[in-house]
């Protein structure tokens, strides 16, 4: 598996991460025991970086990732995340957002124990909480670190004066932010100028646009009750039909590659910055190896300036929320 570094902090990943959430929440039901072994072959199979949050079940995202990853400490890296307001079961982002300094702290304290790990790699704040300055924010972070709770702070869709802001009280190591093919907000407000003028590492989740860019989602598809594309704009029959386009885009680079759509999604991803390390989630060995088999796939710059050209003649159909 090949590496990246996230931006200019040090700190080194595989180049494809993992995103967690899937498997435990925001979609039907999973068998503990089955995520658990997967989990474990995707360490076998070089993954090294894993992504959770303490809002994901609430809780049972980050103790399943606590206890299957337990037997590699020293040799992975698990990031989480702070940043709801606790209802009467826990977290959730239809209550609220609560990045106080305090709650900040008592979040790091129960993900230690969740994660079963003696500090956080990388504490993200999970959006930003328009009532607490950043400054606080990272403060509170910076706290956790020289306490030895936390090695890395991160931020997740945070704009380019929030970035700003945090970066200047404790380095942000990594932001997290949604960036794919079809969803490219980041390259027009500064957020990603402005990471890569810090030296920030970028994270983007949903890097297969929750799973339509794989080519395997049409307008006959149906999604579980529990599934979060049930009620995503961009789910509808309509938008799946009108974005069809994406798909056809992709599929044709994707014969010319001997290559899947999403192979072509993720590589794109990749040859736009060497510090962009992807999260794409998955349940199922045949689409982790076939999304980490991205890595593989070269896309020559007459590549890269077709799918631009293309895309920027697409106008994608339904909000991504």
């Amino acid at each position: 598996m090949q590496t990246r570094k996230l931006g200019n902090s040090g700190l080194e990943v595989s180049a494809m991460g993992l995103g967690c959430m899937r498997m435990s929440f925001g979609d039907k039901p999973t068998d503990k025991q089955e995520m658990i072994t997967f989990l474990h072959k995707a360490v076998e199979r070089g993954v090294t970086f894993f992504d959770t949050a303490e809002v994901y079940g609430p809780f049972t995202n980050e103790e399943l990732v606590g206890e299957a990853l337990e037997p590699f400490k020293g040799q992975v890296v698990i990031a989480t995340k702070f940043g709801w307001k606790h209802g009467d079961k826990g977290p959730h982002p239809s209550v609220g957002l609560d990045s106080r300094p305090e709650q900040i702290k008592r979040v790091a304290d129960a993900s230690l124990n969740r994660l079963r790990v003696e500090i956080i790699d990388l504490f993200y704040q999970h959006r930003p909480d328009p009532n607490v300055p950043m400054e606080d924010v990272a403060g509170a972070v910076r706290d956790l670190i020289q306490a030895g709770k936390v090695r890395h702070f991160g931020l997740s869709e945070a704009d380019a004066d929030q970035i700003r802001r945090a970066h200047a009280v404790q380095p942000v190591t990594a932001l997290q932010s949604e960036y794919s093919i079809w969803w490219r907000e980041i390259e027009e407000n500064s957020v990603l100028a402005t990471c890569e003028e810090l030296g920030i590492g970028l994270v983007p989740f949903s890097p297969l646009g929750r799973g339509y860019l794989t080519g395997k989602v049409d307008e006959n598809t149906t999604f579980d009750k529990t599934d979060i594309r049930a009620r995503n704009p961009r789910f509808t029959q309509d938008a799946i039909k009108a974005n069809r386009v994406v798909v056809e885009l992709l599929e044709r680079i994707a014969k010319q590659k001997n290559a899947t759509p999403a192979q072509i999604a993720l590589a794109w991803l990749l040859a736009q910055k060497p510090w962009i390390v992807p999260i794409p989630g998955s349940r199922k060995l045949e689409r982790l190896d076939e999304n980490n088999g991205a890595l593989n796939i070269e896309l020559s710059a007459d590549d890269l300036r077709e799918i631009r050209g293309a895309m920027e003649k697409i106008t994608v159909v339904g909000n991504r929320y």
